[in-house]
Parts: C-alpha cells; structure tokens; sequence
C-alpha cells in the first residue's frame, strides 16, 4: 500500500513519529495531483506548489498543532479559505479572494493542516451534480463519462482517487451522502448545530444545511468531526463537541437496524439499487445487528412539499440581492433563479405550515428511534448518470418535476437535521459504486459513528481504487 492510500489518522501518526515528513506527504500529494486531476477535475485554484512544499517543511520544523498538522487539505469551494479564490462555482464571484477563514476552516488551520486549493462544486452548491461555468464539470473516477455527484462532489472524488486524506463538505439535500455513495467513501452529515456555519446573515430562521466531513474511514471522520464541531458564541444555535476517536470502537451486537427501502414505493430506483443495499444489509447481521423492514412511517409528498418550501425560503433568502440586480441576475443559472422566485413569492403561513409538517415528522422520527439505533435508505435513487446531463429527466420512466426532484430519498433526514454517516454498499453490475444513508436520532452522532466503524472494520469497501489509479 503506498503512502496515499493510507487513512488521514495513520498518516498523521506517521508525522508524528517522523516516519514521513510533511514536506514529504506534500510532494506525494502535488505529484498525484498532477497525475490524475486532469481527468476527473476535482481540484481547483491549486495553490503554487512551491510555496506549498515551503510550508509543508515550516510544519516539519515547527511544534504540532493538532492531529491535521502537516496534512495537505483542499476546501469545498462553498467555504473561505484566506487567501484562496472562493468562486462558488459562479462567475459572478471569480476572483474573489477572502482575507479571513471561516470558522470551520479556522479550526482546521488551527489543528494543522495545510491548504492545498479548493474541491469543485456546482454553482451556489445548487444541485447535487458537480459542475459549474468556471471551473467545469467533476468526473466520477469509476467512470469518467458519469457525474461525481454533488456538492461535494470535488471533495469525493479527491478522497477516492487519493488526492486528499480526508475533506470537509456540506450537506442540505445530500451533498455529503449522495457524492460519497457514488463515489465509493465515507460522508457524515452531523446533527444540526454540531458543526457551525458562519455568524453572518439571518442566523435564527434557517436549519435545513450543515457542515461536516468526509473520508474513507469512519475513524478519519470522526477525527475531523472533533476538530470542526463544537458552539461557536457569535451564533445562537449550536451543539457542544464531545470526543468520538476514543470511543469509535464499540459492539454493536443486538443493536437495531430499520430498512426503509424505497419509502414504501415513493422513491423511483432504478434497477439493482434495492438489491444491492438490502444484500449488503446482510453483513449487518453478520456483525450481530437486528435488521427489520420498516413500513414508509410519514406520507412523502408532505415531506416533499415542506421540504420545497423551506428550502425556496432558505435559498431566496441568500439570492434574493443578486436577483434585484440585472447584471447579476444575469449571471445566475436558471435553477437559481427558480428557487430565489419561488422562495420571494412565499406567504409567512406558507414557510408556517411546511415548518409544522417538518415539525411533525421530527416527532413520528423520534418515535421511531425508540425501537432502531438507527434506519437505512439509499444513498440515491439512480447510478451515477452522465456527467453532460444538467440533471436526470426522468427514473425508470418517471419524470422528475424538478432539478432536483431525483435526490428526494436524501430529505427525510435533511428536513429535521438528523445526523446521517454514508456507508459505501458495493458495487453493481456496471461497476459503479453505490451507497446507503445510516441515520439515527438528534445528536445521536456517536452511536452511527460506532455502527460505521465496525461496518468498515468488515467490509472496507473504499480499498477498492478507482480504475484511473496508477
């Protein structure tokens, strides 16, 4: 196994014990950087690798920061890196260089890592396809024709193709759990609140995204979870960070696991994804887990409209300003500017009612988590599609009514702000990667950590390298 392949937590033990340098680890990462990056376009605005490997041996000579010193890491491209380009994928904002880190980022920086670019999202992280007017299209690394998935969808093909150890992401309709099942990692959506955003804008209202981390191990996310968790005081919402790397290891004989399956029918699949999350269930019960079929427990098209609604809301909320200006409307894609119009033209009762059916969900969901540890769904509703179509029109003959009507089995757990672990399942017959949504109960994050473990420690589906690899 060469250097790449290793874990973010092996690799920082590694550093530590001075086995490798970081100046060593940096060049690897620059030289797979240029091997492959050209053919899946995962990583944008590289920095100069020369300045890179400068800092690699200032870390090499300085005193350990944290678990992430040395370790070179690229930014979803949603998020403010201090002196890296933040384009959101749009043109209107090419260029723009941010004098000051997020707080996420900040954290990460004051654990140690080092900032290598960004990972590419779609524009606005609008649409869970990764592709966007400036910096292009991702390609999925088991099959270079098909999409990478998104938002994160840079971020998940850099940990496949081990460009990166470890990466950040953000999720409000499956953006760390659709990428990462087609792409064959691991990607945790925390509980709302546990990873903050930014104390910027309208901050009381909008619950429906979050932050959080990615990686082919669920050791390495919770590992990056401690450093990206915890109450940030300028915020009025927030969790405390709690340690999850100490207590990852755990039997999970006799814990309860639901299947969902397609909702009771709801959810259009395309052929073989049902059969293939419910084979992979059997090794839960293998590893001693109870596995039961569980009945669709809430009407979906209640959660579809509450969800549309919040989400409009959510989203006009941040575009409303660049509609109002026709240079910059201009520059908006056309599923922008549907959400922001959709979003402006709602009544207070409207965004009322969607958030009362939300509200009932979380109820029945809680109720539920009193009989499972945890429920399973897909982590999508068709394989990776061609990465030149905008969205998919249509599964198994069923038209999507919407750009983003194809991702719908992600909005039960995003809707109340569940916390949800993507576990890779295997792959189908066309030998692209599939995974499932693991979700449990409000701030029951540990306890899905736990599950995920020892669903690697026996599969360990991400050893399984994309085909591009040398």
């Amino acid at each position: 196994m060469g250097l790449l392949d290793k874990d973010a937590l092996e690799l920082s033990g590694m550093l530590e014990a001075r086995e490798v340098s970081a100046e060593e680890l940096m060049r690897a990462t620059l030289e797979r950087i240029e091997a492959v990056n050209g053919a899946v376009n995962a990583v944008v605005s590289l920095r100069d690798g020369d300045a890179l490997l400068a800092e690699a041996r200032a870390a090499d000579a300085t005193p350990r920061k944290g678990w992430l010193h040395g370790v070179p890491m690229a930014v979803k491209d949603l998020a403010n890196v201090a002196g890296i380009e933040t384009s959101m994928g749009s043109p209107l904002f090419a260029g723009q260089i941010p004098k000051a880190d997020d707080v996420m980022v900040a954290r990460m920086r004051a654990a140690g890592a080092l900032f290598i670019g960004k990972t590419n999202t779609p524009e606005f992280g609008l649409g869970s396809h990764t592709f966007n007017p400036v910096h292009g299209a991702t390609r999925n690394p088991y099959g270079l024709d098909r999409s990478a998935g998104g938002s994160s969808g840079g971020a998940a093909v850099a940990l496949a193709t081990r460009m990166l150890a470890v990466a950040d992401g953000s999720d409000m309709m499956g953006s760390l759990r659709n990428p990462a099942g087609w792409n064959n990692v691991y990607g945790f959506r925390p509980s709302w609140g546990l990873v903050p955003s930014e104390p910027a804008g309208e901050m009381f209202l909008h619950q429906l995204a979050t932050n959080g981390p990615m990686a082919r191990s669920p050791a390495d996310i919770a590992a990056l979870l401690e450093v990206q968790a915890g109450w940030d005081r300028h915020q009025p919402h927030g969790l405390e960070a709690a340690p999850y790397v100490s207590r990852i290891k755990a039997d999970v004989r006799g814990r309860r696991i639901g299947w969902l399956g397609g909702w009771g029918g709801a959810y259009a699949m395309e052929p073989g994804i049902l059969a293939l999350c419910e084979g992979a269930l059997a090794e839960f019960a293998t590893m001693g887990c109870v596995i039961e079929p569980v009945a669709a427990p809430f009407p979906a098209q209640k959660l579809w409209d509450s969800w549309t609604t919040l989400r409009s809301w959510a989203i006009a909320g941040n575009l409303a300003p660049l509609l109002a200006d026709r240079k910059m409307r201009a520059g908006l894609k056309p599923e922008a500017i549907w959400e922001a119009e959709r979003g402006i033209a709602m009544s207070a009762m409207e965004v009322h009612r969607a958030s009362a059916v939300r509200s009932e969900w979380f109820r029945r969901a809680a109720a539920l988590f009193e009989q499972y540890d945890a429920l399973i769904l897909p982590s999508a509703q068709l394989w990776p599609f061609p990465v030149d179509w905008a969205y998919p029109q249509a599964i198994n003959g069923q038209a999507m009514d919407t750009y983003h009507r194809w991702m719908e089995v992600v909005i039960p757990v995003g809707l109340i702000g569940l916390p949800c672990l993507n576990i890779p399942a295997g792959f189908g017959t066309n030998g692209l990667p599939m995974g499932m949504q693991m979700f449990g109960p409000a701030r029951g994050d540990l306890g899905l950590l736990q599950l995920g473990h020892a669903w690697h420690e026996a599969t360990n589906w991400p050893a399984r390298r994309p085909p591009i690899l040398p």
